[in-house]
């Protein structure tokens, strides 16, 4: 069976800085993950791990080399193009939430269909497709609760339902277990492996070994460049 490569990185460089004041964050990163994979992202502080995602997040610019997102050559798109790219094809849980306050779980999943602009769906539409991620995440019964009103791990599934929501074709999660506590930390690694056994790629980035471990593959950064990439085994755990 012929895999799709999902993400494909050629000779990935990013500097930062001018004349003798650089620090190269990528110093030339090849990287392949298939449709379908699910991989996590480890290294040091100051490794390039922040700066990969991000890059492969189509929230920066690589300064050389090549990012191919699902067959298209985004690494050479303006801010706006990159902006449509990232609401039509990509899909962010943050360690942080970065939940809307004042704002229900229904209202914060809907925001990314609101903000689409070739989304032809009525707001009625669009509620109720927010709806139906919201109970496939385990939460339509706290619907039109706000984030305040609900546990870290609850905010953290309404994250990953508006990540959800626009059917995106890679799922970038950045330290989602981050801010929970063991347990709901375990839930939300038990929703993304889920997710992943109906297909979902899903790239994450970690610092804890053990929540690495549970992916297919762990790629360790340092210095800007892969030290290694670990095949966890048995096709990771699903």
């Amino acid at each position: 069976m012929i895999k799709t490569p999902i993400i494909q990185t050629h000779a990935l460089r990013k500097i930062y800085g001018m004349g003798d004041i650089q620090v190269k964050a990528l110093a030339g990163v090849d990287v392949r993950i298939d449709e379908g994979e699910f991989v996590a992202i480890m290294g040091p502080s100051g490794s390039g791990k922040s700066t990969l995602m991000n890059i492969l997040g189509c929230l920066d610019r690589p300064t050389d080399g090549r990012y191919i997102l699902a067959g298209e050559d985004v690494s050479v798109l303006d801010k706006v193009q990159l902006a449509k790219i990232r609401n039509r094809r990509l899909g962010f849980v943050f360690q942080s939430f970065n939940l809307l306050s004042r704002t229900s779980a229904l209202r914060n999943v809907m925001l990314p269909l609101v903000y689409k602009r070739d989304n032809k769906l009525t707001p009625a539409e669009r509620e109720e497709k927010a709806m139906a991620v919201l109970e496939a995440v385990g939460l339509a019964d706290r619907a039109h609760h706000e984030p305040m009103e609900l546990s870290g791990g609850q905010r953290q599934r309404v994250a990953i339902a508006r990540a959800l929501v626009n059917d995106p074709v890679l799922l970038l999660a950045d330290e989602p277990t981050g801010n929970l506590d063991s347990r709901s930390g375990e839930e939300i690694m038990g929703l993304l492996h889920d997710l992943h056994g109906r297909g979902r790629t899903i790239v994450m980035v970690t610092h804890e070994a053990y929540i690495a471990k549970q992916t297919e593959r762990t790629i360790n950064l340092r210095d800007g460049l892969i030290e290694t990439i670990k095949a966890n085994g048995n096709g990771g755990a699903k």
